[in-house]
């Protein structure tokens, strides 16, 4: 007897915590109708995107000079300081060039004060001729010669002169080649890519290729997500975002939307802008390249009147009998839910406020916390029979 007691005990306790209640109608056929309890609590409005944890500031540093890498001094996740040395291109080639080039403005410094020499030795015969002539002892044509040598030499002095000059900016060049050949990081942050080996042959060409990416501070994150365009006139600066990524599925991150831009990305038609969100990082769990499921909130309203989405979109299969009349339901306007009231389904008009998806807050209806509220009904075969799809709302 006590076992029959207990079984009948928990099944009852079971159809009671389930929220199925069963009515017979005009018919005798039965119906199960799935209640919850309206309830007060939180609302919350959020727009879902999905995005990729970036650093703020990454600094591809590369090599303006190309040659044969010779020596690494850095590698992945090393932390580096501003000026620190990453990394040396073989210099020998920009040695010898440097050589060279000092050797030429060795020479165009000899021209120059060879030229010098010339002019003041032509300047000696153009002063000697023109007292000469003066005196009737030369002829004009000879005079004029050794002016026109006289000017000859000043001319090949500045020549001379521009040719130093011209010497020396190869060797300031030559000089600022071969100091090219030591990558230096240009910031404080991590190494997080490496993209040469020793002994590889680096090209600088009209696209300097890089060689090492450094993200200056990998304590402050950001992410840029994806926000559809039906979506982001509700984007605002400042707003709370909470997002999950895939290698912490259990931790909820937070950060506030910092920037929303106006360039639009079009892929097979699907229009979308880039929302940044900036995120602390004080664990470094966070790592670049990172998929982010992003939740923005756009509205919260906390202790509503709330039901869950469920029983918006139910619909009896039948009316009448005991429960509501077709005038009834005319007579309510909008939207409608159903209350149990002596096991029999009654509708009841409701005004909505925010949704997030799963509840929706009741901002004006003859609907109390604790009400049963039917969210489904099922047939002889288990199967719901809602028929009304999911009313829009905002």
């Amino acid at each position: 007897m006590k076992k029959k007691i207990i079984v009948i005990s928990v099944l009852l306790i079971a159809a009671f915590a389930a929220g199925i209640f069963f009515y017979v109608n005009r018919d005798g056929k039965k119906a199960v109708y799935k209640t919850e309890k309206i309830s007060r609590g939180e609302v919350k409005s959020v727009v879902t995107a999905t995005g990729t944890v970036n650093a703020v500031t990454t600094v591809s540093v590369g090599t303006q000079v190309s040659g044969t890498i010779r020596t690494l001094f850095a590698d992945f996740n090393s932390p580096v300081k501003k000026g620190q040395l990453l990394a040396q291109i073989d210099p020998a080639t920009f040695r010898a060039q440097v050589d060279q080039a000092r050797a030429n403005l060795l020479s165009a410094q000899a021209n120059l004060e060879k030229a010098g020499v010339a002019v003041v030795d032509a300047r000696r015969t153009y002063e000697r001729n023109k007292e000469l002539f003066s005196q009737n002892f030369i002829a004009r044509s000879d005079l004029d010669t050794a002016e026109t040598a006289l000017h000859a030499a000043q001319a090949q002095q500045k020549v001379s002169e521009a040719q130093v000059a011209q010497a020396r900016a190869s060797l300031r060049m030559a000089e600022t080649n071969l100091q090219y050949t030591n990558i230096i990081s240009p910031v404080n942050g991590t190494v997080i890519s490496r993209s040469v080996d020793v002994g590889q042959t680096v090209a600088a060409s009209f696209q300097t290729p890089t060689l090492f990416s450094i993200a200056q501070d990998l304590t402050q994150m950001q992410i840029n997500a994806s926000v559809d365009e039906a979506d982001i006139g509700q984007i605002r600066a400042g707003q709370d975002v909470s997002f999950t990524v895939d290698a912490y599925p259990d931790t909820d991150f937070s950060g506030k939307v910092s920037e929303v831009r106006n360039a639009p990305t079009t892929v097979s038609n699907v229009v979308t802008y880039d929302v940044i969100i900036k995120v602390d990082n004080p664990e470094l769990k966070l790592k670049p390249g990172m998929t982010a499921n992003v939740s923005i909130t756009i509205e919260t309203r906390p202790d509503v009147l709330r039901v869950p989405n469920a029983a918006l979109r139910f619909k009896p299969a039948e009316v009448g009998g005991k429960g509501a009349s077709a005038k009834e339901l005319q007579d309510i306007k909008g939207t409608k839910v159903w209350v149990l009231e002596n096991n029999q389904p009654k509708p009841v008009g409701v005004t909505l406020g925010l949704s997030d998806g799963n509840f929706s807050e009741i901002v004006k209806g003859d609907l109390r916390t604790g009400q049963e509220i039917v969210t489904d009904s099922l047939n002889k075969k288990g199967s719901s029979t809602t028929q009304r799809p999911p009313p829009r709302f905002m």
